[in-house]
């Protein structure tokens, strides 16, 4: 079975839970760090899925056969023998010291120099070079060159390949600053967030009533399934757009009217820029309160949503204050869910809800809810995952250093009351 080797981002149980959710027969086959995971798949993958990962920045493909770090001046020159002139090469390493990677770009750059190719290489022993570089360079299409992949693994083995995908800074930057209608007054989803958790969304669907329609090898090709989801509070409308990316069926509500208008004007922003006509991915936006019974002609195939993540804060809450926002937080979220077990039955959900960092450092999440997850009708699941920090036996804990208040990242699957 081919190997790959994924960069995951800085929340790496994230981005390792949706590798599992999309990869046809997903194994690790060594995690030299947190970030790092080589693993193998059932099949072939494309440079292309990355466009639909948001929680890996670039991904190798292994060579074949069992190679080590001599090898790779080699592997250089088999890789490039079709570029024409000057020859563009990079080197993403773990595991090998800054002497160590400074030496292979000489030699590697004298390998090509004796064969006659003229070449220049970008990044440099203490930094590979930045994702942006790579497409600029046409690293990742091989037209004028490449970057290799090399990881030290332990008993002195080592993975070689080639890098064959890395994140578009500039696409997730444009869908994020650049649409029209921003509200900084919230908590703002990042894009490679609602990436993530359709994804786990695709896993979730598969694993709770399994569909010709969500194949293991479509889960790999977004847009090879046709999804309907509903975001029931949609905000400006993050995760529409990014079912939009992948030609799903959007229907969103939110009970703000000016999210609404917002998450519209957006939609019609990022059809005009995408090119997605509605013959292509059907839309539709209105105004409600999720906790209000839903009255749709037909069920949707998913939930996926961020419910309200309660007041932005600017420094770590005391346990008083964290508890009423906690009882504050748990009151909406038991009336959306039952409101969504009454009139979407047997809908699956992934939702972000809140939880906070105090300044001791404890988290305070809404334990009372997750007390009566059965009562309302669902089941926590999520894919198994190496225990961590990030991640508790049923969920996903997202946050950066900086924020006190995080989102925990739930997959609920219908049952019967």
């Amino acid at each position: 079975m081919p190997t790959y080797c994924a960069f995951l981002g800085h929340q790496p149980s994230t981005g390792l839970a949706e590798l599992i959710a999309v990869v046809p027969g997903f194994r690790i086959v060594s995690q030299p760090e947190p970030t790092i995971v080589i693993f193998s798949s059932e099949e072939k993958i494309s440079g292309d899925v990355l466009r639909y990962l948001g929680g890996v920045y670039a991904l190798a493909e292994g060579f074949e056969g069992d190679l080590s770090v001599s090898d790779g001046p080699q592997c250089l020159l088999q890789c490039s023998a079709k570029i024409r002139g000057k020859i563009t090469f990079g080197l993403r390493t773990s595991g090998i010291p800054p002497t160590g990677v400074k030496e292979m770009y000489r030699r590697y750059k004298d390998t090509l120099k004796r064969a006659g190719r003229p070449a220049r290489y970008v990044g440099n022993e203490r930094k590979p070079a930045a994702t942006v570089l790579l497409h600029d360079a046409g690293m990742l299409s091989g037209k004028h060159g490449l970057e290799l992949t090399i990881v030290a693994l332990p008993g002195e083995e080592t993975w070689i390949g080639r890098t064959i995908a890395a994140q578009d800074v500039d696409s997730y930057t444009k869908r994020d600053i650049g649409k029209p209608v921003r509200d900084t007054t919230v908590g703002l989803l990042p894009p490679k967030l609602a990436q993530v958790m359709l994804n786990l969304g695709l896993w979730l669907l598969q694993s709770t009533k399994p569909s010709p329609q969500i194949s293991s090898s479509s889960k790999l090709n977004a847009k090879s399934s046709k999804l309907t989801v509903l975001d029931p509070f949609c905000g400006t409308g993050v995760i529409p757009l990014e079912c939009l990316a992948r030609t799903w069926n959007v229907l969103a509500s939110d009970v703000s009217l000016k999210a609404v208008n917002g998450c519209t004007k957006n939609i019609e922003w990022f059809r005009k820029e995408w090119k997605i006509p509605k013959k292509d991915a059907d839309s539709t936006v209105w105004k409600q309160d999720a906790t209000q019974p839903f009255a749709l002609k037909k069920l949707p195939d998913l939930i996926v949503t961020e419910t309200t993540l309660g007041p932005s804060l600017t420094r770590a809450p005391s346990l008083g204050p964290a508890e009423r926002l906690r009882k504050q937080m748990e009151k909406l979220e038991e009336s959306f869910l039952t409101n969504a077990a009454a009139t979407l039955p047997g809908v699956p959900i992934v939702c972000c809800w809140p939880f906070w960092r105090l300044a001791g450092g404890n988290l305070v999440r809404l334990t009372g809810l997750w007390e009566k997850l059965p009562k309302l009708g669902y089941r926590a699941v999520m894919p198994a995952i190496p225990k961590s920090k990030e991640a508790t036996d049923f969920s996903l804990l997202y946050r950066r250093n900086d924020q006190f208040v995080g989102r925990e990242i739930v997959m609920l699957r219908p049952v019967k009351r």
